[in-house]
Parts: C-alpha cells; structure tokens; sequence
C-alpha cells in the first residue's frame, strides 16, 4: 500500500508542477503528505472548473 501512496503522491505533486500550481524548485511540496496534494489538487481542479464556483449547470 505505501508503494501504491507513492505512486499517488508522485502523480500529484507532477500534476500540481505542470498545472504551475506550484513551482519545480519549491521543496515544500515534496515534503507534503498526501492528504494535502489531494486537497490542493482538488482545490486547483475546483477552481478551474468551466462553471466555476457554481457547480455543473442544470436545464430548470
């Protein structure tokens, strides 16, 4: 399971790097647990979501 946390972890943090939510130099972000590169994945994702802070649109 550690080794699967890894994969996970690493995915995130080059998810995170590409998407220049946060730099390739700042060490920081190698040191955080997974926990939170889900949440600032998740967070990012929210934020650039095409409708926003408004969830999907629905027809009335």
């Amino acid at each position: 399971m550690r080794k699967n946390d890894e994969k996970k972890r690493q995915k995130l943090i080059n998810k995170l790097i590409f998407f220049n939510v946060y730099n390739k130099e700042d060490q920081q972000l190698y040191k955080l647990p997974l926990s939170r590169l889900e949440y600032e994945y998740r967070r990012f994702k929210v934020q650039n979501h095409p409708h926003g802070e408004f969830g999907s649109i629905q027809i009335v």
